[in-house]
């Protein structure tokens, strides 16, 4: 990684073009250690601050300059402790697994971390505001809310992974990369079947004149090119086709 991004060489522009490479790399390195797309996301974006910030190499920078940048975001951008340290969890990913530099005694002025009560709606709440939705939002609604499911792993729920026999929904991919299982309520059960038995409809009458992959994972794609055709590795909750 070392050099990729040299603001000193090449002509005006030159070091946004360099440090768009430098991103880049960083980018696929994450993608190799399968971080997650929205960690992958915030650490880029720290990265892409903390160079442009100083305005110099990473490999030329150290503890000192970690220190300095979390101390900015502390005291003149007023971040939250979450996100002071989302900063510094991604520069120590930078450092220590992109680079393969260790920082030592980061020593930076921390946000100020203040006590909340969390706002949780009662059940009333909850049944009031669905009360609002209707159709595909209202299941996506109640999904999250009767199953726990965080948003992006409702949008990367596929039929395969509704398993309407055991009352489950299998989550793949999910904080942490990790694989996990979710009840699905009794209640929301008739809404989901109705709302699948309508995909696959849609998705039927649409295969026999324009079909229409569903974006596999990893390298499944190459091992088995016609599995994206099929009816179980379908989105749940497709995006709208442009």
């Amino acid at each position: 990684m070392a050099g990729l991004y040299d603001s000193q060489t090449g002509g005006p522009g030159s070091s946004a073009r360099t440090l768009t490479a430098f991103l880049e790399e960083c980018r696929a390195f994450m993608r190799v250690r399968r971080l997650s797309l929205n960690t992958e996301k915030s650490y880029l974006y720290y990265i892409h601050r903390f160079i442009r910030f100083h305005g110099r190499r990473p490999e030329m920078m150290g503890s000192a300059e970690v220190e300095a940048y979390l101390t900015h975001l502390a005291l003149h951008g007023k971040v939250a402790p979450s996100t002071q340290n989302v900063a510094f969890n991604a520069l120590l990913y930078l450092y220590r697994e992109i680079l393969g530099i260790e920082l030592k005694n980061v020593q930076a002025l921390r946000a100020r971390r203040e006590r909340r009560v969390p706002v949780v709606l009662s059940r009333r709440e909850v049944e009031l505001l669905l009360s609002h939705l209707e159709s595909t939002p209202h299941l996506m609604a109640s999904l999250l809310y009767g199953s726990g499911l965080r948003v992006m792993e409702l949008l990367r729920l596929r039929a395969k992974d509704v398993d309407f026999d055991n009352g489950l929904l299998v989550i793949r991919q999910g904080k942490g990369d990790k694989d996990r299982h979710a009840v699905l309520p009794v209640s929301i059960e008739p809404l989901l079947r109705a709302h699948l038995a309508h995909a696959r409809e849609r998705w039927d009458a649409a295969r026999q004149t324009e079909p229409f992959p569903a974006s596999m994972p990893d390298a499944l794609e190459r091992k088995y090119p016609k599995a994206a055709f099929e009816w179980g590795w379908q989105w749940v909750f497709p995006p709208p086709r442009s």
